[in-house]
């Protein structure tokens, strides 16, 4: 089953966690769509969630996931050591969502945003929805 990750479209940060999430998916279950999209914007209604909603958003089986939950979630998923960072879900939920603000609101400061998006791969290109 597809599962999908709505990201900031224009965080570079953002960008580099899709390419680094794409890399450690070897069986492509994760295709991407940015929250400014069409697409993204459709989801977020479809889920109930507002349109401004600006977080790393995870779509598995139905349910929308975001924050740690759906940074974690999809860590579970990737190939390597990465998938053990899972069990920082047995932290509580607020603990880690305020770690996981605290980056968000810094994200643009600390790894800029994009001047220029990178070229997907044809492969690449599949996994993204416009």
């Amino acid at each position: 089953m597809k599962r999908i990750i709505l990201f900031d479209g224009d965080c570079h940060f953002c960008d580099r966690s899709v390419q680094f999430i794409m890399k450690r998916d070897p069986k492509a279950m994760f295709q991407f769509a940015s929250l400014q999209s069409e697409t993204g914007q459709e989801l977020l209604r479809k889920f109930g969630a507002p349109v401004e909603l600006d977080s790393f958003i995870l779509i598995e089986k139905n349910r929308m996931y975001t924050q740690s939950t759906a940074a974690l979630r999809v860590c579970r998923q990737l190939n390597g050591l990465w998938k053990t960072l899972h069990f920082l879900t047995a932290i509580p939920k607020p603990i880690r969502d305020t770690v996981y603000n605290v980056i968000a609101k810094n994200r643009y400061k600390w790894f800029g945003t994009k001047e220029q998006c990178p070229l997907p791969t044809p492969d690449e290109r599949k996994r993204f929805l416009s």
